[in-house]
């Protein structure tokens, strides 16, 4: 007798290390985000697709902001044609993400979804900034 985790057979080894790797080419996570600022290795661009206001109440530090739905080549001409971008949104039960992947995927960019959004960064442990405190800090003389 077959569990239901057994009655469909699992994918020959190669097939699943392909599909996975595939994955990888679409997706990052907040792990490897965090790590490679924390480590002063950011070729790529983090951007914040959700609304201006939420960005203002808390994102990760160094990401723009830029809403999904003004993701259009005007938005993105001060950035290199090969530059890769790293998207977010809130969670898992925001479709942001996509849907500004879509948008640079359409306008021919490179474009990685960091899943998990910004509460899989909280969930991680990882701090946000607010809009203006670098500001403010960067006044003070800081």
């Amino acid at each position: 007798m077959s569990s239901r985790v057994t009655a469909i057979p699992a994918a020959a080894p190669d097939l699943a290390a392909s599909h996975f790797e595939s994955h990888l080419r679409f997706e990052t996570d907040c792990w490897d985000v965090h790590g490679s600022i924390a480590d002063g290795c950011k070729d790529f661009v983090l951007l914040d697709v959700r609304s201006a206001e939420a960005f203002a109440r808390g994102h990760i530090a160094g990401a723009i902001s830029l809403p999904h739905a003004s993701i259009d080549e005007a938005a993105l001409t001060s950035y290199p044609k090969n530059a890769l971008f790293v998207v977010y949104c809130a969670g898992a039960h925001c479709n942001g993400a996509h849907r500004a992947a879509i948008r640079l995927g359409r306008l021919g960019r490179k474009v990685k979804v960091m899943i998990g959004g910004i509460t899989g960064w909280l969930d991680e442990g990882f701090t946000l900034e607010r809009a203006g405190a670098r500001d403010a800090a960067d006044s003070a003389g800081a």
